[in-house]
């Protein structure tokens, strides 16, 4: 990777390490060191690493006659054949819409499809490449194929039958469902939540070309004030002088070892000289599996984690990542990197088993828990990312509160499982104190409560005679 180091030269701590660059002589000499901020006291905006592609695609049509033509293309009295999205779909256009996968102007066609199966990435015109590791297709059915065949365009359409955008210069190719499963999830056992989902029941077709997207996606639900675009993000951090983005996605609320972690990345990166780096909080917001925290519970604990000053609202921006979740490990961790270069992020904190879960008919993970910061550090089209694993956060028994976890004493610590923090709020019970802020804990009880008394409600209705 670009400027990253094996360890940071001031850090004494075992937790922040810098994967090493694929030159095997700068990895042999164990001399290297992660870049210097830039000198001198003027406004930062080298910090911001150009986009994918060099350019930041944005695909919704600006207000005026240029939407309102859209408008009109997209009316059923054109006669534009309609497809309709579902949510998942939707979130896609979404997340093209607003540049996260630049330079991807829209659905893949066949030629990006088969890329991005077989290489984790797409050859631009002059010879470089980028990341693309999760195929972004939308299937259609034969009934759907033989009306769309012979025609340049195709209009995208909501649940509500909603024009949501045009799709243009339109190719149809064969959706091969069980190479793509097998290619992007390692497996092709039953189980798997977006295979359920998004894929098993789609048609044997898929319809790429080019997005022209009528308005901004919104979703009406309270949270879109918090889904800022790359766009966005990257005036918000040059307006907060930011000369280092370093950005964290989870799916699950934070806990004080996810704290932990963040706030001493940016102690860090002070410490090698950077002057203002700006934590970017990015929960994932697009479809998750039915056990997950919804993302509305999510964005509300996160609310307490900078109220009570876990994270400091001054250093961190939070906002929500519109992707859907795939659950694909170290191939999918590679399209939660790349989408956050195109947000001007240059450092990327990666866990253990990003992106992971259980195997979905056998007792163990479905992934190496090591091999996604491992590919990583290796995966074509990142080399301008700097990749910051880190290791374990426990609760430690001797401090009251977490730290990083000690082998030498692995005694003194508890560790606490999604399953045991989910067990514990689920029958209110409170964790080891310094375990998560008081304010984020209530939050997770509360949504348990509201799922045990909907479940209650149902076992309450009457059975029809």
């Amino acid at each position: 990777m670009a400027s990253m180091a094996a360890l940071l030269a001031k850090s004494p701590g075992p937790n922040l390490q810098f994967l090493q660059p694929r030159s095997s002589n700068l990895a042999a000499s164990g001399d290297v060191r992660l870049r210097r901020a830039p000198a001198g006291g003027a406004r930062v905006r080298c910090g911001l690493i150009d986009p994918d592609g060099g350019k930041l695609v944005q695909l919704v049509s600006p207000a005026g006659p240029e939407r309102e033509a859209r408008r009109r293309e997209a009316a059923p009295a054109y006669g534009l054949p309609r497809i309709k999205l579902s949510r998942i779909d939707l979130e896609w256009v979404h997340v093209l819409s607003e540049g996260w996968a630049s330079p991807l102007r829209g659905f893949m066609r066949e030629v990006e499809f088969l890329q991005t199966l077989h290489f984790n990435c797409l050859r631009m015109p002059d010879g470089s490449f980028v990341n693309m590791s999760v195929p972004i297709v939308l299937a259609i059915d034969d009934g759907q194929k033989r009306v769309i065949e012979g025609r340049g365009r195709v209009v995208l359409v909501d649940a509500n039958d909603k024009p949501v955008a045009i799709l243009k210069d339109i190719e149809i190719y064969k959706h091969n469902k069980e190479e793509r499963i097998a290619r992007t999830w390692g497996t092709t056992a039953p189980g798997l939540p977006y295979v359920d989902d998004a894929i098993s029941e789609a048609g044997n077709w898929l319809i790429g070309g080019d997005l022209l997207v009528i308005e901004p996606i919104k979703y009406n639900d309270g949270l879109d004030k918090y889904r800022l675009s790359p766009a966005d993000l990257r005036e918000e951090f040059t307006r907060r002088n930011a000369d280092a983005v370093f950005a964290f996605q989870l799916r699950n609320p934070v806990h004080n070892g996810h704290a932990l972690l963040m706030n001493d990345t940016r102690k860090h990166l002070l410490e090698v000289g950077y002057k203002n780096p700006i934590l970017l909080l990015h929960p994932l917001g697009g479809y998750t599996k039915a056990d997950d925290v919804p993302l509305l519970w999510r964005m509300k604990q996160h609310e307490k984690v900078l109220e009570e000053g876990v994270l400091d609202p001054e250093t961190t921006v939070v906002a929500i990542f519109p992707s859907p979740m795939h659950y694909a490990g170290p191939t999918e961790v590679q399209w939660h990197a790349k989408s956050r270069i195109n947000a001007g992020a240059n450092f990327y904190i990666v866990g253990r088993d990003p992106a992971g879960m259980s195997h979905p008919i056998e007792k163990r993970d479905l992934y190496d828990a090591e091999h996604g910061k491992k590919v990583l550090s290796m995966a074509p089209g990142l080399e301008k990312l700097n990749i910051l694993p880190f290791k374990v956060a426990a609760y430690d028994k001797t401090q009251g509160r977490m730290a990083f976890f000690n082998p030498l004493r692995s005694e003194d610590f508890i560790f606490i499982s999604g399953t045991k923090m989910r067990n514990l709020a689920k029958n209110r019970e409170n964790p080891p104190e310094g375990f998560m802020c008081p304010g984020g804990w209530k939050v997770l009880v509360e949504y348990y409560d509201s799922v045990a008394s909907q479940e209650d409600a149902k076992l309450q209705e009457p059975v029809p005679a």
